[in-house]
């Protein structure tokens, strides 16, 4: 018999509550220059508060592509990137899970990134960019394993 499963505790909270659906999931590039898509595109209106989703330092709250970005350094070593954001807070501030970064904004400033109003987000070790849906969940990607002798 099979022991039962650890419950799964993620790394990371949900910058968005309710907790909302995935309207577009990470794909990784192939190469660092290659299409992909770097991050989770998660539903919500215009508007809706953006929170951190762990503790750490603001590093970047501006403008890149014509969209509000906000960026976040974590102690692990992780960086979160959420847009398109109106900032609320300042390069330097120190935020814990769950503070508000900012509010989303209109879908006409954030170019055609999703059809329909969503928040990216992104997670970040150096300069690799990591599927940030294992750390909202807890749960990491499967893998089958040999059971013995079977």
């Amino acid at each position: 018999m099979l022991p039962a499963p650890e419950r799964a505790v993620p790394r990371w909270r949900w910058p968005l509550r309710p907790r909302p659906e995935v309207v577009r999931p990470f794909l990784a590039p192939s190469s660092p220059w290659g299409a992909g898509h770097r991050g989770l595109d998660l539903a919500a209106g215009p508007g809706a508060g953006v929170s951190a989703v762990e503790a750490g330092v603001v590093t970047h709250v501006g403008r890149v592509a014509g969209r509000g970005t906000v960026t976040v350094q974590h102690a692990d070593g992780l960086r979160s990137t959420y847009e398109p954001v109106a900032g609320s807070v300042a390069a330097g501030d120190r935020v814990a899970a769950g503070d508000r970064l900012g509010t989303l904004e209109p879908r006409a400033s954030a170019g055609a990134h999703c059809v329909r109003s969503c928040v990216h987000l992104g997670a970040l070790r150096g300069q690799a960019y990591l599927d940030p849906l294992p750390l909202l969940t807890g749960r990491g990607r499967i893998r089958l394993l040999p059971l013995g002798d079977r």
